[in-house]
Order: structure tokens, then C-alpha cells, then sequence
């Protein structure tokens, strides 16, 4: 039969006494299932332990990228800012700019200029600011480009400003304009192409403006001449002169001296005979005086 008790003998080193315990089969499987739970519950807290453990790094790793996240969201918003006062910039320069080379309207496509403050929206996602940046971007890029071309109307303008004739090219009193006239040399009403300057044989004749000087020559009629070439269709002519100091290819600019009155060729006194051509046909120079 089996035994319905059991004895524990613990034998202890040294002279401490014997012990000895009895337990019955029943107590002994109390005890054994008390063990089991035990393990069972120490193991569940164990693993509880390590899931804290986890949880706590993951809510640690959150909080970081949350906290990288509002960083980036203040920068991203920064930025923006930043973009719509240039863009305010940009299209008040444009449209001063506009006005003053009357053009009538920018690069099709650019928007009206914005600003104000960056709204504060807790619900603002970093696509969403990403997106109003790469928009304000893409409208700067636009404006931009409105300047670029208005850059260019600008040296358009400056360079024609440069080339039309502007001013009397010699100090003197016009003796002969622009028209039909009697002929000083008789033979009736002939046409005259330019003005007749009167002034002192020596005195000095400058380009009205920016050109290439395209000819040097000696004609019957207009004795010793100059021919200037200012682009955008403009040519002066300089006629009678008694010196001349630049030759065929030079660049001048306004206000050089480019020759001496004179009375060479077919004349009746010292002046300058002043012609301006446009597109190819003479025109009164004293629109250009």
C-alpha cells in the first residue's frame, strides 16, 4: 500500500540536532500544486515586467519623435513665413516695375501677392505646411520670372533711350530746317533732309547718342561726312565737316566728340548739315533736339 506519509530529515552540519518533518500525501500536493501557481504568477509578473519595459522605451521614442516633429513643424513654419514676405516683396517690386515700363499685366499664372502671419492650426500636418511651401515656392518662381522679364523690357528701354538721338550735336543757331526750300544754289524748291547748324569752323560736333561709326567719307555734296549707326533703326549723318576723328567700325557714346564744323562740300558758309534717318528715311531731326 502506498505510504500515506512522508518524512523530510533535514541533517544539518556540525552537532545542531536533526530535524525531521512529516507531511501526508494530500499536503504534499497542495504544496506542489501552490508551486505551480506560484511559477505561474511569478512568470505572468516577469512578463509583465518586460512588456513595461518595452512599452515604457516605445512611449520614450514617441515622445522624441514628437518632440523632432514640433521642431520640424515651428522650421517648416518659420520658413513659410519667410516665403510669403519675399513673395510680398516681390509683387509689390513687380507691379512698381510695371507701372514704370507700362507694361499691362505680369507672366500669366503669377498670383497675387499674400501675407499675414502663419496660422496656427494644432491640426496642421508637416505634408500640409509642406505643401503651401512648395506652392509659395513655385509662385516665387513665377514672380520671378515676371522680373526677369521686366528686367529685359528695362534694358530694352535703356538701350533704345541709348540709341535714339537726343539733343543738338554742335553748339550753334539753325540757319536752314527740315522741308521743302528754295535751293541757296538757285533751281527752285528742292527738298532738304535735315537741319543746317550754323557755328564756327573748328567747333566741335558730338554723337546725340550710344552708336558704330558705319562711314567715313568725302562726298561732292556733303564734303567731309560722318555716318552713325545707333541701332533700333536710327542713323545720323553729319555733313561739311572740316575734320573728323573716328573711323569706320569705332563705337561711340553719347557726347564724344566725333568731328569739326567745317564748309566742305557743297556749302556757302561754315555749319553742319544734320540728318536723322529712321528705318531707312529721313526724318525731322528737330523732333529729336
Amino acid at each position: 500500500m502506498p505510504a500515506e506519509k512522508f518524512s523530510i530529515i533535514i541533517i544539518p552540519d556540525g552537532h545542531h540536532r536533526i530535524r525531521r518533518f512529516q507531511a501526508g500525501r494530500r499536503r504534499l500536493r497542495l504544496l506542489g500544486v501552490a508551486l505551480v501557481v506560484a511559477g505561474v504568477i511569478l512568470s505572468g509578473l516577469a512578463y509583465h515586467c518586460f512588456r513595461m519595459q518595452l512599452d515604457y522605451a516605445e512611449l520614450q521614442r514617441l515622445r522624441t519623435e514628437k518632440s523632432v516633429y514640433r521642431q520640424k513643424l515651428r522650421s517648416m513654419a518659420g520658413q513659410l513665413q519667410s516665403l510669403r514676405k519675399e513673395m510680398v516683396v516681390l509683387a509689390s517690386n513687380d507691379t512698381k516695375v510695371r507701372l514704370m515700363t507700362k507694361l499691362a499685366k505680369p507672366v500669366e499664372g503669377v498670383p497675387a501677392g499674400i501675407g499675414g502671419p502663419v496660422e496656427s492650426d494644432p491640426g496642421l500636418e508637416l505634408s500640409g505646411v509642406q505643401r503651401q511651401i512648395d506652392e509659395i515656392r513655385r509662385s516665387i518662381d513665377l514672380r520671378r520670372a515676371s522680373l526677369e522679364e521686366l528686367q529685359g523690357a528695362l534694358n530694352d528701354q535703356r538701350s533704345l533711350f541709348a540709341a535714339r538721338p537726343a539733343g543738338k550735336p554742335v553748339k550753334g543757331w539753325i540757319t536752314s530746317g527740315f522741308g521743302l526750300r528754295r535751293s541757296p544754289f538757285g533751281g527752285g524748291r528742292r527738298m532738304h533732309c535735315g537741319l543746317d547748324i550754323a557755328a564756327r569752323i573748328g567747333t566741335p560736333i558730338t554723337a546725340p547718342a550710344d552708336g558704330v561709326i558705319k562711314r567715313v567719307a568725302t562726298a561732292p555734296d556733303y564734303g567731309k561726312m560722318v555716318v552713325i549707326d545707333h541701332g533700333y533703326g536710327y542713323q545720323t549723318v553729319y555733313g561739311h565737316t572740316s575734320k573728323v576723328f573716328v573711323k569706320a567700325g569705332q563705337r561711340v557714346r553719347r557726347g564724344d566728340i566725333i568731328a569739326a564744323v567745317g564748309n566742305t562740300g557743297r556749302s556757302t558758309g561754315p555749319h553742319l548739315h544734320y540728318e536723322v534717318h529712321l528705318n531707312g528715311m529721313p526724318v525731322n531731326p528737330q523732333k529729336f533736339l
